[in-house]
């Protein structure tokens, strides 16, 4: 038996619009047994839905590593423990995806590189921004090419990080259809350098930087005004520090002093029951460890 534990992950960071990835200090923990048969069983997040779908990302994935590898599978038994929210823009998908090739190469005695994982999990997940970070940690730059994925991971220090998720219905594939289908060259412009400066103040924790250059001209304002309170959030948010949509959203990811960071996560609780919507909130920090057996 083998246990992992993945970690949740925050693409975009502002103007980093699908490149870029963090991964943060929440986790799901799996056990994988070998067995006769397959068996599926969640405890935590998601796993009212979960446990009624033996067939899903998770166990899709590991069953792929095993057909890529010509290794016959006759069964396993995976038991998860999720603390990762479920429709949130922190990477829950990215996760079960990872968990699922990560514990079968362990299995399989690790027969896969890790830039293979990453190859491999970016087919499934159909990009990089969020496997990336959650397999190796820290954060992580990442460019598709024909039969490549092109990775660069940096660590991040220990930033104060509130997340506040309001619990509203928001699909990916609805945050990805209220996109423009094109961009002008002046917020291209706006995007790339401001891409770049993201990546040296989060590398070195450079709050003021990060604050003047986090903003987006690509996909958070159109996301921004079909999500319920979402508005009124990140302006708040950005008081308090440096805010952003975290991935597709629902959920507002800030940057926070540490002395700030209850205060913060409170308020955006509040906003967002002034307008009628409850939300959860939590405080944690960047991780530089990506998915690993413990």
């Amino acid at each position: 038996m083998i246990k992992i534990r993945v970690p949740a992950t925050s693409a975009n960071l502002g103007p980093g619009f699908d490149c870029l990835g963090l991964a943060l200090d929440i986790w799901n923990e799996i056990y994988f047994e070998e067995s006769d048969s397959i068996s599926f069983q969640v405890t935590g997040e998601g796993a009212d839905k979960l446990n009624h779908r033996p067939k899903n990302l998770l166990t899709n994935s590991f069953k792929r590593v095993y057909e890529i590898c010509g290794k016959p599978l006759h069964g396993v038994n995976i038991r998860a423990h999720n603390d990762i929210l479920h429709s949130s823009g922190l990477g829950s998908s990215a996760a079960a995806i990872v968990a699922g090739i990560y514990g079968a190469n362990e299995l399989l005695k690790k027969l896969l590189a890790n830039n293979t994982l990453v190859k491999l999990a970016t087919e499934i997940e159909g990009h990089p921004d969020n496997v990336a970070p959650a397999l190796l940690g820290g954060l992580v730059v990442s460019a598709m090419t024909e039969g490549e994925v092109i990775t660069r991971r940096y660590d991040v220090p220990p930033l104060s990080i509130v997340i506040v998720k309001p619990e509203v219905q928001w699909q990916t594939r609805t945050a990805r259809s209220v996109l423009p289908n094109t961009v002008s060259r002046a917020d291209a412009i706006f995007n790339i350098g401001r891409t770049a400066l993201v990546i040296d103040a989060l590398r070195n924790g450079d709050l003021d930087l990060l604050q003047k250059v986090m903003d987006d001209r690509m996909h958070q304002s159109y996301r921004l005004k079909h999500i319920p309170g979402g508005m009124a959030a990140y302006g708040t948010a950005k008081q308090f520090g440096t805010a952003a949509l975290s991935g597709a959203g629902p959920s507002i990811i800030c940057f926070v002093s540490s002395e700030n960071a209850e205060k913060a996560k409170e308020k955006l609780i509040d906003v967002f029951a002034e307008q009628g919507i409850r939300s959860q909130g939590m405080i944690t920090k960047p991780s530089n460890l990506g998915t690993h057996a413990i």
